[in-house]
């Protein structure tokens, strides 16, 4: 089978992610309810490259006003595929998250990720995007989808800005 719609090695496409990040989150109170309020709580993350820059890895403290929740981000590159499988993992979860699959577009320079998964008894869809990127910041951001990606609730966004 060829590939032709994505036939770039993007490999490299999350390393300019690495380093420290400090993040401003905004998440819905209560998802996918037409929720209006938001919670708002700031982030630090440690960002690294292993494996020759197939897999990136990330810690971050997400400092909530019940406390800190740990989690971790694992991502690793498909070079057949030519896409990334993002899974994440949080203080208290016990494993990993479904896996969020896709791809950056170097003509717009963002990135979309998917995934179906559980969420109160029934499936969705998910998406995370990562826009606006530059050498000292960053954004990414969350939605949910009940009608197969037809319309999408962002539900979380995180405004990142490089520690130096």
């Amino acid at each position: 089978m060829t590939h032709t719609l994505n036939t770039r090695d993007g490999s490299h496409d999350f390393d300019f992610f690495v380093g420290k990040w400090k993040g401003h989150n905004r998440r819905l109170r209560e998802r996918l309810v037409g929720c209006t309020e938001w919670d708002e709580f700031e982030g630090v993350s440690e960002v690294r490259t292993m494996l020759g820059g197939e897999v990136n890895f990330d810690e971050v403290v997400l400092q909530r006003e019940n406390g800190p929740i740990h989690g971790i981000t694992f991502r690793l590159y498909d070079q057949v595929n030519h896409q990334w499988r993002l899974y994440w993992a949080a203080t208290g979860s016990g494993f990993l998250d479904v896996p969020m699959v896709g791809s950056f577009d170097k003509q717009n320079g963002t990135g979309k990720f998917y995934a179906h998964e559980p969420h109160k008894g029934q499936y969705i869809y998910s998406r995370y995007v990562w826009s606006n990127i530059t050498p000292t910041s960053v954004r990414w951001e969350q939605a949910f989808s009940t009608d197969g990606g037809a319309t999408w609730e962002t539900n979380w966004t995180t405004d990142f800005t490089r520690i130096e």
